[in-house]
């Protein structure tokens, strides 16, 4: 049963913190590896989930010792059908990992949750094509694609869905109704270019309000994740309405386009303490955010380096 699923605390006020880079981290940091960037694959072994526990537990230690939220994100983001099938997932083998990534994330729920600090469950949702590129799918038919893997989450103690990297306003649409169909609170999580716009050419601003009113709002909040804040924060302006619709940012480390991180066989980390200090910029100019974390190239060391920027020194426990 569901702790939050009625009553999101990341809604009431504060700051939470969520994780990085998990597949870029998982590969590059690990040595791991992650058969069509699909990190759910490693629920599958006992070694899988161990990693899968460590790597959780950097950042539930940093929000410890913060005092405050987090977000615990599953380990899903390439646990739907399509991408399930090129890994040899049944349907009902997929149905499965979704529910066990969940259960995974419960018990470290257990262990790290206080009073002070409410652990937040969400079933992470990917695209269903490539992240970097435009998806096909008008809203029905991403409502019935996505519907089976929200159904899941919604049968396990998930408080809510998050759609992370989306690039197709229609695919978003459709997520939204689904998750509203079946009685989960949802987040939308956009990516975009270093021009600030959707792959397809769309703003970010476009991608909202399109989103909202062909849903009647029903996403809870919406996010950008997978660019660097360069990319997109001149494309916010900060005295509009739909602004205020995004409560959560989940940066990359690296400045670079997503063409040009395709095409690196190295990883570019970035600098931990610059991408702080522009969360610090952003919340200066977005006082509604709540969720910070980071995207492809970060790791613990950006979430500690944003908690430091972005924190009031009163709320590091001693």
């Amino acid at each position: 049963m569901s702790k939050y699923r009625d009553r999101l605390p990341q809604l009431n006020g504060g700051t939470f913190i969520t994780d990085g880079g998990m597949e870029t981290t998982l590969i590059f940091h690990e040595g791991m590896e992650l058969p069509h960037f699909a990190s759910f694959v490693l629920l599958a072994s006992p070694e899988g989930r161990r990693k899968l526990k460590e790597y959780y537990g950097r950042y539930l230690d940093i929000a410890r010792q913060h005092g405050i939220g987090f977000v615990l994100d599953t380990a899903t983001w390439r646990a739907n059908a399509d991408w399930g099938n090129r890994l040899g997932y049944s349907p009902q083998a997929l149905k499965a990992a979704n529910e066990d990534a969940v259960e995974l994330l419960a018990g470290l729920r257990g262990e790290y949750e206080r009073p002070q600090m409410p652990i937040v469950l969400s079933g992470a949702i990917g695209p269903r094509g490539d992240g970097y590129k435009a998806g096909a799918m008008n809203a029905s038919e991403a409502e019935d694609y996505h519907g089976a893997q929200i159904a899941a989450f919604a049968g396990t103690e998930a408080d809510m869905v998050t759609a992370f990297t989306l690039t197709n306003i229609d695919e978003a649409i459709g997520v939204a109704r689904a998750a509203k169909a079946h009685g989960m609170p949802s987040a939308i999580s956009f990516t975009v270019e270093t021009d600030g716009r959707l792959v397809t050419g769309r703003s970010i601003q476009d991608a909202i309000e399109t989103t909202d009113w062909a849903t009647g709002g029903a996403p809870v909040y919406y996010m950008i994740n997978c660019a660097h804040p360069t990319h997109f924060e001149a494309a916010l302006d900060h005295d509009s309405g739909w602004v205020k619709r995004i409560y959560g940012i989940r940066a990359n480390a690296s400045m670079m386009s997503h063409t040009e991180l395709d095409d690196s066989e190295m990883l570019d980390a970035g600098d931990p303490i610059d991408l702080g200090n522009r969360y610090r910029r952003l919340l200066s100019r977005m006082p509604h955010l709540r969720v910070l974390g980071g995207c492809c190239g970060t790791d613990h060391r950006h979430v500690t380096a944003i908690c430091e920027a972005c924190l009031p020194p009163q709320a590091v426990s001693a």
